[in-house]
């Protein structure tokens, strides 16, 4: 993040902000709500400075490079199946070293028989789509050989 911290005052004014899911001295995440607003916003052609403005955000307390950067990862992250979804939480990091109640080990076999299932109709699909092709091909053969007869 480089050498751009927030003072304490900045980081408790911050934090008030209805669009600010948290802030430390070091950095701010910013609610998925308002990014998928400012990526409407700037896609309607406001400027990064005007969405944070309307937003309640002092544009001297963020700085500049913190505005512009912020919108280009998320136009970026747009791109993604997951959107601007924060993915921090997905697994990254270190391991847990508690032990997990019996709701959370269930959550978490729930997720990945979900995650299985899909990878089996994917496969599935999958085969379906090459047995398809190699008919097709069969066919166009049949009916050029078929045709060199003649």
């Amino acid at each position: 993040m480089g050498i751009y911290y927030f003072t304490e005052e900045q980081v408790i004014e911050l934090s008030k902000n209805q669009n600010v899911k948290h802030v430390s001295i070091k950095g701010i995440t910013y609610q998925e709500s308002f990014k998928e607003y400012f990526l409407e916003a700037n896609a309607q052609g406001k400027t990064p400075e005007e969405i944070f403005t309307e937003s309640g955000f002092d544009i001297e307390v963020l700085g500049y490079d913190r505005i512009m950067s912020s919108g280009k990862r998320w136009r970026q992250q747009s791109k993604r199946l997951e959107g601007v979804k924060d993915t921090r939480k997905g697994g990254s990091g270190r391991p847990r070293t508690r032990d997990l109640t019996q709701d959370e080990i269930i959550e978490r076999q729930k997720a990945e028989i979900e995650y299985l299932k899909q990878e089996r109709d994917f496969l599935l699909e999958l085969k379906r789509l090459e047995r398809q092709a190699i008919r097709k091909q069969k066919l166009s053969q049949k009916i050029n050989s078929n045709s060199s007869k003649k």
